[in-house]
Formats: structure tokens, C-alpha cells, sequence
């Protein structure tokens, strides 16, 4: 009995290096973007095969994250980054098992490459042009990291990881995606993650931030203005929707596009306002994980559209 809760323990750990409650939450977009793209569920065949890739992507993604912030968030660590986030998705878990010891460099080493391997064999028997995109996404995150104390434009490529989930879903159903609806689908997710993820996220570990120099909006340009480049990045990506719900094959009715954008309102534009007011790390929390379920919430709507 103590083998095996030490497992489960051990276990966790990983878990919290993955961010696994985020991760399955993700798993949304790409299953949201085939479905939108199709008008229609997949054959069996690439669901089953799509979602077990898409999971070990955002595994491995999560993963690469703290494995190439290794040094920088045990830095944050010692700066306070070690406070309570249990109000915090990416908290429900250890925050940085890595930096903090729990887990060693080798340890999760193996473990991001174990669930790297089998995301690039799944997306390579997809589609090719799968497997080429989980790599370039993999190579985007690692940059992404060592521009921390670079350039505040990192965020740009923070918005361009998140969205390669769906446009390689999109790939994985049509060989020969439209580019100018691929290209309406990439800006509706890019605006979402720029305003409901990326931004947020910076906001709630801002104080370490300054304390590393870190060169992110919130720390360079201030409250004010980060939540105004929020705010908007949110109503962009809210409008988006509604053009895409048009332009893909479910075509659905006014009542369906009005609860598109009620989602929208309440997930990710009510709480925008709200830390446009109050400007604080707890509402950015907030917002953050409320936009981590909009995809999902989307995503249940499409397939009640296709029921009915």
C-alpha cells in the first residue's frame, strides 16, 4: 500500500511538470478545430489516433517548458514564485517540480522525450505535415523561453505554439486546408491565447518578473496597458469566432453564433473587464482560467449544433 501511494506521488509529480490539468483541457482546441473544419465528426480511426497525439504533444510541450526554465524558475523560486496557487490552474499541481527538486533534470528529460517520440510517430501517421508542425512547435516553445529577459514580442510567439494544435487537427482531417480559412481559424486562437493566456499569465507571476527583468507587457508597459492590449486581443478573438462559425461547413443558426458569443462574453470578455477595473494578479487568475475553458465550452456547443 505504501509502494503504491509513493507511485501515485511520484506520479503526481510528473504530472504538475506537464501541467496535465491544462493539457487535457487543450486537448479541446485541436478536437474543436477538426470538428469545425469537417462540419461533422472524424471517422473513429484519426479521433482515437488524434487524440492520443494531441495528448502527448501538449505533454511533451508542457514539459520542454520547464525543462529549458529550469534555472530561471528556480530563480523565480527563490524570488517567491513558490507562493500558494491553488486559485491558479497551472497551480492545482506542484508548481515547477523541476526547480524546486522534486524531480531531477535527467527525470524529466526522459519523460518529455518518451511522450515527445510518441506525439511526432502519431502525427507522422496523421499527416506529415503533422509531425512537422509538432516539431516546429517544439522548437517556438524553446525560443520562446530564452527570450524571457529579451524581448516583450516573445508573446507573438506564445500566440503562434498555442494555435498549432488546431491548424495541425486541421491537417490531420484535409490534406489541402483552405489558407484563407487555416488563416481566420490560426487569428481567432492566436488573439484568444495572447489575451485569455499569455498576458494573464505573465500578470499573475509579475512580481518575480520584475525581480528576474523579465520583458514581458505587463512588466514593461504596466497594468493600464496590459489590460487594454487584453481586452482587446479578447473582443478580436470573440468577433473572429462568429466569421469562422459562418465560413466552416456546420454553417449554424443565429441561436447557435448568438451562443458562440455568449460564451465568449462570459468566458473571456466579462473577466477582461473586470481586471481592466480592478487590475490585479487574482482577477488575472481569473480570467486565465476561465479562457482555459473556452474551447471546450465551444467545442460542446459545435457538437450540440451537429446533434441537432
Amino acid at each position: 500500500m505504501h509502494g503504491s501511494s509513493a507511485l501515485q506521488a511520484r506520479l503526481k509529480l510528473f504530472l504538475a511538470l506537464s501541467r496535465t490539468p491544462h493539457g487535457l483541457l487543450d486537448l479541446a482546441t485541436p478536437a474543436l478545430a477538426a470538428l469545425l473544419w469537417l462540419g461533422r465528426v472524424p471517422p473513429l480511426k484519426v479521433v482515437f489516433l488524434g487524440l492520443i497525439t494531441a495528448f502527448a504533444a501538449y505533454t511533451a510541450v508542457y514539459a520542454l517548458n520547464d525543462l529549458v526554465d529550469y534555472r530561471v524558475d528556480r530563480e523565480r523560486m527563490r524570488l517567491g514564485g513558490d507562493r500558494d496557487a491553488s486559485d491558479y490552474l497551472d497551480g492545482v499541481h506542484v508548481r515547477h517540480p523541476l526547480a524546486q527538486g522534486l524531480l531531477s533534470l535527467p527525470e524529466g528529460l526522459l519523460w518529455a522525450g518518451a511522450w515527445g517520440a510518441l506525439a511526432f510517430l502519431g502525427a507522422y501517421a496523421l499527416n506529415p505535415a503533422c509531425a512537422f508542425i509538432f516539431i516546429l512547435g517544439c522548437v517556438l516553445e524553446a525560443l520562446y523561453c530564452l527570450l524571457l529577459k529579451v524581448t516583450h514580442l516573445r508573446t507573438l510567439i506564445s500566440g503562434g505554439v498555442k494555435t498549432l494544435g488546431g491548424m495541425a487537427a486541421v491537417f490531420a482531417v484535409d490534406p489541402h486546408p483552405s489558407p484563407w480559412l487555416l488563416g481566420l481559424m490560426f487569428l481567432w486562437l492566436f488573439f484568444w491565447e495572447i489575451g485569455g493566456q499569455n498576458i494573464p499569465a505573465d500578470w499573475y507571476d509579475i512580481e518575480e518578473d520584475r525581480r528576474l527583468n523579465a520583458k514581458n507587457i505587463p512588466v514593461l508597459f504596466g497594468p493600464e496597458k496590459a489590460a487594454a492590449y487584453i481586452f482587446w486581443a479578447l473582443w478580436i478573438s470573440v468577433a473572429l469566432s462568429a466569421l469562422l462559425f459562418w465560413a466552416l461547413p456546420p454553417h449554424p443558426t443565429l441561436i447557435a453564433v448568438a451562443a458562440a458569443l455568449g460564451l465568449g462574453l462570459y468566458l473571456l470578455l466579462f473577466p477582461a473587464y473586470r481586471l481592466y477595473r480592478v487590475k490585479t494578479s487574482a482577477q488575472a487568475a481569473v480570467l486565465f482560467n476561465r479562457a482555459s475553458y473556452y474551447p471546450l465550452a465551444i467545442l460542446l456547443l459545435v457538437l450540440a449544433t451537429l446533434v441537432m
